[in-house]
């Protein structure tokens, strides 16, 4: 047993690990591995490890002892990792490395989970359940009430993504629930937009990726599926939520529905539109491109929470290369600057308010 280390979660070592070497212990689980060769055509292994804070890969050179050891790991084995940890905008590198599986209760402690990430995730979920509660046309209500009890629980294990921006079990409920929270206050703002819609078409806009980016019932290691990998989350989402559909409006309280405007047709028509439309171009993975006012806010939702988890992922894990300036991280377009703080002081008197300041007389 490995002891006197700093114990870190994955998500704290890349908050934590920079240019100088520091040591840490962090258990995580092996994803998956591949064989690669350098240049000169040395094989090494390409490991992916994860935790329920996310995820990291790690190169085990011919020459390291990991490399033979990691021959005989099967893909879910625990480890605790003790190692001498560098950060660049590459990833994470380990020096003078040491490792051990864990059994008994640390494997259980490891498999309960990071806390922190467990009450976010809850939260997430008490959200996801209020928005869709608050969701009035019965159609779409029905529809999202038989979702969730269907696959709710394959869905609180979903990752939103394999990499970039919530990719670790339970990642997608974080995302679809700050989603909700974005679109119920941009219908406020717009009040021309289909609330309802809008909440569904978030709910589900992702359901595809409950096969694409899925977890089994115990562990953080992202399964792939066939599935996943022949149709993609976008097609999957239409079959499911047209499956959905077809059996709630077999159900006996869909014989009032028939009197309902808009039709109930034109409704599921708008609800799948949202689906195939979210990625918001061709060559994005979108089948169409948004149509309604509903899908351009769908889609801008979408990508505005993505990109901003990567801008927090991207200050938490870059090492900082100048005065407030952070090198790039993939796949933002630049290096990063640190965020202005939000001003802390008094409000000026209404008064001094109301006055227009005078304009400089020059930018510099």
């Amino acid at each position: 047993m490995l002891h006197g280390m700093e114990f870190l979660t994955v998500a704290a070592l890349k908050q934590q690990a920079g240019e100088s070497p520091q040591r840490f212990a962090v258990d995580a689980e092996l994803q998956s591995r591949s064989e690669r060769q350098t240049k000169t055509g040395k094989p090494y292994l390409v490991l992916t490890f994860a935790d329920a804070t996310g995820g990291f890969g790690l190169n085990a050179w011919s020459d390291a002892p990991l490399f033979e050891a990691a021959q005989g790991f099967a893909d879910g084995t625990v480890l605790r990792l003790d190692a001498e940890w560098t950060q660049n905008q590459f990833g994470l590198n380990a020096a003078t490395l040491s490792w051990e599986k864990l059994d008994g209760d640390a494997l259980e402690a490891f498999y309960a989970g990071d806390a922190e990430t467990a009450a976010v995730q809850r939260e997430a979920w008490k959200a996801i359940t209020g928005f869709c509660g608050s969701i009035a046309d019965p159609r779409l209500s029905a529809l999202v009430d038989r979702f969730l009890d269907e696959f709710g629980d394959r869905f609180r294990r979903a990752a939103a993504a394999r990499k970039n921006h919530h990719a670790r079990r339970g990642g997608l409920s974080e995302h679809v629930a700050q989603m909700m929270r974005s679109a119920d206050a941009v219908c406020g703002v717009y009040p021309q937009l289909n609330r309802d819609l809008m909440l569904a078409g978030v709910l589900f806009h992702d359901c595809g990726k409950l096969w694409e980016n899925q977890y089994p019932e115990r562990g953080f290691a992202q399964n792939h599926s066939v599935y996943g990998e022949m149709l993609g989350h976008i097609p999957l989402g239409i079959e499911l939520v047209n499956k959905l559909w077809h059996e709630v409006a077999d159900s006996p309280a869909a014989k009032d529905w028939l009197a309902l405007d808009p039709p109930s047709e034109t409704v599921r028509l708008h609800l799948l539109h949202l689906i195939a439309a979210h990625h918001g171009e061709y060559e994005f993975g979108s089948p169409t491109l948004p149509r309604t006012p509903e899908a351009f806010a769908l889609h801008y939702i979408d990508n505005l929470d993505a990109k901003l988890e990567m801008v927090k992922d991207a200050y938490a894990e870059s090492n900082e290369i100048a005065g407030d300036i952070y090198e790039k991280r993939f796949p933002l377009p630049a290096n990063l600057v640190t965020p202005l703080p939000a001003f802390e002081g008094e409000p000026p008197a209404a008064a001094a308010a109301s006055s227009p300041a005078s304009p400089p007389d020059t930018l510099l």
